[in-house]
């Protein structure tokens, strides 16, 4: 299916690997241009040489996206290489610490908070006059299933919760400027190097188990499969789809294999 993507020009967080960079493909692989923020220069130049090798159009900010004005700035020098802006893609998160209440430190809980739903708004915010001036847009943020479903941790859940009600509730405030807003909540991702590589590795006998009793495939989900349902997302084949949360888990059950206690 052809999305309609070439020509576009998207921002995406976190955008040097994982479910980042897999968005970055198949937005490119759709004809769109690509701006890939992130805090690693190192890891955005693997990633921008990687795309441009299949002739990507594709520009790169090194930024932390919890410094708002850093942000900010990333995002006009994106825009300025690209000559705009049409869709964004709030992707970074993660947890600051160890995220639970009982064991977290001073101020880990407000971060944690700014890491994924506040640089989220920042991004929107930063990047809205420049969806404006393409005359309208369309924005995913990423989120997760643990944002709808209690499990460790705890402040980790609590801002992918309030990722999607930020997307739910953006989408009402800039559709009078023709800019959708939807979330996607992953399940489990498996990609290498990532948190569950991580820990099939360290714990192969707990990865088993929590792969045999919570994923009625019996199986991880892949990065393209929820990049796909992002560039859908960002297309104009999904033009009546706003303020929606998408789940992309292939039916998991419990989204953690942590426990409280």
């Amino acid at each position: 299916m052809d999305l309609g993507l070439k020509g576009k020009r998207a921002l995406v967080t976190g955008g040097s690997r994982g479910i980042g960079l897999a968005i970055a493909e198949a937005l490119t692989a759709e004809g769109a241009a690509v701006g890939l923020l992130a805090r690693d220069a190192t890891g955005l130049a693997a990633a921008a040489s990687r795309l441009t090798a299949d002739g990507a159009a594709v520009a790169t900010a090194a930024a932390d996206v919890m410094d708002p004005p850093a942000l900010s700035a990333a995002v006009d020098q994106i825009a300025r290489v690209l000559g705009g802006l049409d869709m964004l893609v709030a992707n970074a998160g993660g947890t600051v610490g160890s995220g639970n209440l009982t064991s977290a430190g001073t101020g880990e809980f407000t971060a944690t908070f700014a890491l994924n739903a506040g640089h989220a708004a920042e991004l929107i915010r930063a990047g809205l006059p420049h969806l404006r001036a393409a005359g309208g847009g369309a924005v995913v943020i990423v989120s997760s299933i643990t944002g709808m479903r209690p499990a460790p941790r705890t402040a980790y859940a609590a801002a992918k919760a309030a990722e999607i009600q930020l997307a739910a509730t953006a989408a009402a405030e800039l559709a009078p400027y023709r800019v959708r807003v939807n979330a996607v909540s992953p399940g489990s991702i498996m990609f290498a190097g990532g948190s569950w590589d991580v820990f099939r590795q360290q714990d192969p006998e707990a990865f088993e188990t929590f792969l045999s009793t919570q994923f009625p495939h019996h199986r991880l989900g892949r990065v393209s499969e929820v990049a796909d349902v992002v560039a859908f997302l960002l297309s104009a084949r999904a033009s009546w789809v706003t303020g929606a949360n998408i789940v992309v888990d292939g039916a998991q059950m419990y989204p953690s294999a942590r426990r409280f206690g």
